[in-house]
């Protein structure tokens, strides 16, 4: 068997809060669990979005926790090229087409009814637009199931064109889309296991997609639950979920050990973030989360 190479890759469009915190901690918790490398990513690549600093804060938090990455940060923005060469992968298949619909036009489609972005209407497929002007990069998708067996949520398997459609590659700005880039991502890091949310199972499905059209091995995946607060909505940077405070780390993360449903004993909620993560990598149990979707940090 390959040896475990897992990974973390946060997005510097804000700090770590604490949902970020939880699927950090699962992820690190898995590859050390199973003596294996832990590398961190930033995923960078939507630029309008990116915080000036916010680098170098998630990964000051990520330490402050003990989480301790093995290698060098590697940054989306240094895989450019390795995108391009998997468009013209895709391109030589002929799956890909160029689409100038934009959300708008979409929604005006139907008024009492919009046209959801993730399941496009084909609008464009068989248009052949010319190269010059504005245009996002489809891929084109079969009516046929996808099934895989996650770690933490079981079984899922989901028809790829009738629950998802035809899916964005390129944006019009010319930027990668997150599902193109995190699968040449894990390929160029020797990726094999990806543990992140529960919010991302849809994502998975269109990944595995790519990874069958571009012959790349699949990773194990492991998708634990993701934290919600207020109204049952999930903890996020777009919510202004607010940054993790590093006062009192170790009951923190005695806290994240908890929602993990790993029943840490009470006498280590004062030991320190080093002897809490021995005892965690020690008994680290991710069944202990199956089926489960979402935590709600509001219930006690």
């Amino acid at each position: 068997m390959s040896p475990y190479i897992g990974r973390f890759a946060p997005s510097p469009t804000g700090l770590l809060h604490l949902g970020s915190l939880f699927t950090a901690l699962a992820s690190f918790l898995e590859a050390r669990s199973r003596q294996g490398r832990w590398l961190i990513r930033i995923d960078d690549l939507d630029t309008p979005r990116n915080v000036c600093g916010a680098n170098e804060a998630i990964l000051s938090t990520l330490d402050v926790f003990g989480l301790h990455w093995d290698g060098s940060v590697t940054y989306q923005s240094q895989h450019q090229q390795a995108y391009q060469q998997a468009l013209q992968q895709l391109q030589d298949q002929h799956l890909l087409y160029r689409c100038t619909c934009s959300r708008k036009n979409l929604s005006d489609l139907d008024q009492s009814n919009p046209v959801s972005e993730s399941i496009y209407p084909n609008i464009c497929r068989d248009k052949n637009h010319p190269q010059t002007g504005e245009y996002a990069l489809r891929l084109r998708t079969e009516p046929y199931l996808i099934t895989f067996n996650d770690g933490v949520q079981g079984v899922v398997s989901e028809n790829l064109a009738s629950q998802h459609g035809d899916f964005i590659l390129q944006r019009k700005d010319r930027i990668i889309a997150y599902q193109l880039a995190v699968v040449v991502d894990d390929y160029l890091q020797g990726v094999n296991h990806t543990v992140r949310g529960a919010d991302l199972l849809d994502a998975t499905i269109k990944q595995i997609y790519l990874h069958q059209c571009l012959n790349l091995a699949m990773p194990h995946y492991l998708h634990v639950p993701v934290i919600t607060g207020a109204q049952g909505a999930k903890l996020s940077k777009r919510e202004f979920a607010p940054a993790v405070n590093q006062q009192n780390s170790h009951l923190i993360l005695f806290k994240l050990l908890v929602l993990l449903q790993q029943n840490p004993p009470s006498d280590l909620k004062h030991t320190s973030v080093a002897m809490q993560l021995d005892w965690a990598i020690q008994h680290w149990n991710p069944n202990a989360l199956n089926l489960v979707r979402s935590i709600d940090i509001t219930n006690p």
